[in-house]
């Protein structure tokens, strides 16, 4: 499903037990500099990285301070996080002009521990090619290094490289719990090009061998991804980046199960392997 990008004033996107991803949860919180935003998401764990701006983040009392450092947009400096338990009262504070925060959630039955991500912490992997049309690089904020202390939450930042071309391909889908093969996992996506003006296609196969659907998305849409294979791509000369969202049904590492009409393609797209191995 594609939602246009709109003024949500501050209120949930993805709210909690969506009827299309309920493992997902999604909020993007525009702040002014001094402004305060307080939530509580039960039944959720959370994860909050400003996509723009800087912030203090208090999750039930325990302080981190000034996160954030990006600027103009998204590919201005590297992500930073904080995870925050399920349903814990978390706090945020502007520090600057103006902040953008990404609120993203799964949901989860246990209450961790909260801890930040620095942009030194993030776990950074490239792969594809330009010959391939799929180079593109991925910032893993809640990835593979904090396996053991996450529930069912993977949060990640995926960049196209160069002007143009596919990303999520060769086409896969995480729809459905058939260990070993593949483990459904529900996806929310939100997109940013440079220039803003840009615009790509999201893709949604639901049976291999059978036409599916297309979504023209643009600078801040999102899309909710429940079943099938969802290749995306960005139209020739301009760049684009997509806020990744990912919650496991009963696990969290993510098992992608490749479309059997693309799969051999795998063994053409160099790194794609390593990728693969980065979603724990």
């Amino acid at each position: 499903m594609h939602i246009a990008p709109f003024d949500n004033k501050n209120q949930a996107i993805v709210d909690t037990n969506d009827s299309l991803v309920p493992l997902n949860y999604f909020n993007i919180v525009k702040l002014k500099r001094g402004e305060a935003f307080e939530y509580q998401v039960p039944g959720y764990e959370t994860c909050i990285v400003p996509a723009t701006g800087s912030i203090d983040v208090d999750v039930e009392g325990q302080a981190y301070a000034a996160l954030g450092s990006r600027g103009a947009d998204v590919w201005d400096g590297e992500p930073e996080g904080v995870y925050a338990p399920v349903g814990a009262r978390v706090t945020l504070v502007c520090l600057t002009d103006t902040a953008e925060v990404f609120i993203a959630g799964a949901k989860f039955d246990k209450v961790l521990d909260p801890f930040e991500v620095r942009d030194a912490d993030i776990d950074f992997v490239q792969y594809g090619s330009d010959d391939t049309k799929t180079h593109r690089k991925i910032k893993h904020i809640l990835g593979q290094r904090y396996h053991d202390r996450v529930g069912r939450l993977l949060v990640s930042e995926l960049y196209t490289v160069g002007q143009g071309g596919w990303s999520g391909f060769p086409s896969h889908k995480h729809d459905t719990d058939r260990l070993p093969l593949e483990t459904r996992h529900d996806e929310t996506y939100n997109f940013r090009f440079r220039p803003n003006h840009g615009s790509g296609l999201q893709m949604l196969q639901r049976e291999d061998g059978k036409p599916g659907d297309a979504y023209h998305i643009v600078d801040g849409s999102t899309i909710c991804i429940d079943n099938g294979y969802h290749p995306c791509a960005a139209l020739p000369g301009y760049e684009m980046y997509y806020f990744t969202i990912l919650g496991g049904l009963s696990q969290r590492s993510l098992v992608q199960y490749f479309q059997p009409t693309h799969a051999y393609q795998v063994e053409t797209i160099p790194g794609i392997k390593d990728m693969v191995a980065k979603f724990k």
